[in-house]
C-alpha cells in the first residue's frame, strides 16, 4: 500500500526543512541526535524575552519557534516552509528544554 501522497510531501517539506536549519546552523548532529546551537540557543533566548515583553503568556512552544525563525529568515520563509521548519524544530527543541525523552531522529 503507498503512503497518502499529502503525507509524503509534508514529509518531504519536512526533511528539507531540517537541512535547512542544519545548513543555516540551526541545528546539528551530535552522535546520531539533532541538537540545537548556540545560534539557535540565542534565538529562541530573544523570541522568549520579546513574547514575555509583550505579555504573551502562552506555554505552547510552537510559538516562540516561529518567532524566532521569522526573524531570522523574515519574507524568505513560504507559509509552507514556517510550517515545516516549525515542525521540523519542535521535537528538537522540547529535547534541548527536558520536555522529551529519547533520541531525536
Amino acid at each position: 500500500m503507498s503512503a497518502d501522497p499529502k503525507t509524503k510531501r509534508i514529509d518531504d517539506l519536512e526533511q528539507q526543512a531540517l537541512r535547512r536549519l542544519t545548513a543555516d546552523g540551526l541545528i546539528e548532529r551530535d552522535g546520531g541526535v539533532l541538537r540545537t546551537t548556540r545560534k539557535w540557543q540565542g534565538a529562541m533566548a530573544r523570541a522568549a524575552l520579546h513574547l514575555y515583553n509583550t505579555g504573551d503568556e502562552s506555554d505552547d512552544l510552537r510559538v516562540p519557534i516561529a518567532y524566532a525563525l521569522l526573524q531570522l529568515y523574515g519574507d524568505s520563509l513560504s507559509d509552507e516552509e514556517l510550517v515545516a521548519c516549525v515542525t521540523g524544530m519542535l521535537p528538537i527543541q522540547a529535547r534541548a528544554l527536558g520536555r522529551l525523552a529519547g533520541p531525536a531522529r
